[in-house]
């Protein structure tokens, strides 16, 4: 079942290169007189992201983690070959850290503490390098790319972790047809957030072969509707449509999400899958007070098939940032959960969710979490921004009581 997910999770980080994600935005090249350029139009960016991250889940047997972690990235683009539309990026990123947290040599059996775990081990990796070609409304990427689709449920880059999960993967992206958005990418290879020493035989990435299928078309800001396809490799198909928009009221806003997805069988390798995906969910926001609430539920397999799982998801961003739920329980889940927050220029965002989990056969009362978050930019220094989340996970049948705490920068220049 691990190969199952790991294999699915490569699939799944191929479709970097389309759905909400624009493409990264092409330069004409500059005419030269005399001399013929390779690299021209060169930009460079960066980021470096301190954080500091505390777990306590006492009940499992093991000592609270107070992690202190750091990314750093750095990424060039630049035209190439004086060809219109033909261009590159490269990108390469060090995570490092102190503390007490991932450390696979620290283990009762050498009479070392065994800490809770920070996803967050140390590595270097380049993280992204492709190509794309732009011509007319269409582009094609080829290369190590992030993926993110729609709100990231079924394809991401894990983004909260230090290390972004990445594909090796070709896609094309067309937006020939006026409001309608297509991709269709292959993914070869999946570059997970850990790195080759953890999470065996997974380790710091996954070979593959999964088609990914993505189709939006907005018929006006209040309806856009969204098809699409993933046909993972020895994990399972997963069809889905979905409708989103904004409707606004004078002064308050709704934002909402209408979601139907199955997973069958994979065509291509093993696999055991017949599961079901329901999601409906909306947001009001009224002068910046910010409410919301959501159903979701993923779907207990039905004959002794699997759950409904999302291996290639950025998880964390789904059912509560303890992260208790990155694997779908045999039962399947079911989330209901409410949000209350505030929104402003110089205020930032600040808000509360609470989540009531429980099984979708059996309706097994799995606990409780309540997650809060504050985050906003930092006068004075442009590009420099700051949070503060934590989260408290209360079990029932499900796991062990857990809090986590984050205190993080994130600088980007």
């Amino acid at each position: 079942m691990k190969k199952t997910l790991l294999l699915s999770m490569a699939a799944s980080a191929m479709l970097l290169a389309g759905g909400d994600i624009a493409p990264a935005p092409v330069k004409q090249a500059a005419p030269v007189a005399s001399e013929f350029l390779i690299f021209n139009n060169i930009t460079a960016k960066g980021e470096i992201r301190p954080r500091y991250e505390f777990v306590d889940a006492s009940d499992n047997g093991k000592d609270d983690a107070n992690a202190f972690t750091n990314r750093l990235m750095l990424g060039v683009h630049a035209d190439l070959l004086q060809v219109e539309g033909l261009s590159a990026y490269l990108e390469a990123t060090n995570v490092a850290g102190t503390g007490d947290y991932w450390d696979l040599s620290n283990d009762t059996i050498n009479d070392k503490p065994l800490y809770q775990v920070v996803a967050d081990p140390d590595q270097t990796r380049i993280t992204q390098a492709y190509v794309d070609y732009a011509f007319g409304k269409t582009l094609i990427r080829a290369g190590r790319q992030g993926v993110n689709l729609d709100n990231q449920r079924f394809i991401g880059t894990v983004n909260w972790r230090q290390m972004p999960q990445t594909y090796d993967a070709v896609a094309v992206i067309n937006n020939s047809v006026e409001n309608l958005n297509l991709l269709a990418a292959y993914v070869w290879r999946v570059n997970t957030i850990f790195d080759d020493k953890t999470v065996k035989p997974v380790g710091d990435g996954f070979d593959t072969n999964t088609v990914l299928l993505h189709g939006a078309y907005t018929f006006m800001p209040e309806l856009t509707l969204t098809a699409y396809g993933y046909l993972v490799e020895d994990f399972a198909d997963t069809y889905g449509i979905a409708a989103t928009g904004k409707v606004g009221f004078d002064s308050a806003k709704l934002s909402y999400r209408a979601e139907y997805a199955h997973q069958s069988d994979p065509t291509n390798g093993d696999g055991s899958a017949d599961a079901d995906y329901y999601n409906i969910q909306g947001t009001v926001n009224i002068s910046g007070v910010l409410v919301g609430a959501q159903y979701e539920v993923l779907g207990a397999g039905s004959d002794g098939n699997g759950a409904f799982a999302t291996p290639l998801a950025t998880l964390h961003a789904h059912n509560g940032w303890a992260d208790m739920f990155l694997g779908t329980p045999a039962d399947g889940l079911v989330d209901v959960n409410g949000m209350l927050g505030y929104k402003a220029k110089g205020f930032g965002l600040a808000k509360v969710i609470y989540h009531d989990f429980s099984s979708d056969r059996g309706s097994t009362d799995y606990g409780t979490e309540v997650d809060a978050l504050y985050k906003n930019k930092i006068p004075g220094i442009k590009g420099l921004s700051g949070l503060l989340k934590a989260s408290w996970y209360s079990a029932d049948a499900f796991s062990v009581d857990t809090t986590k705490v984050w205190v993080m920068l994130d600088y980007k220049f």
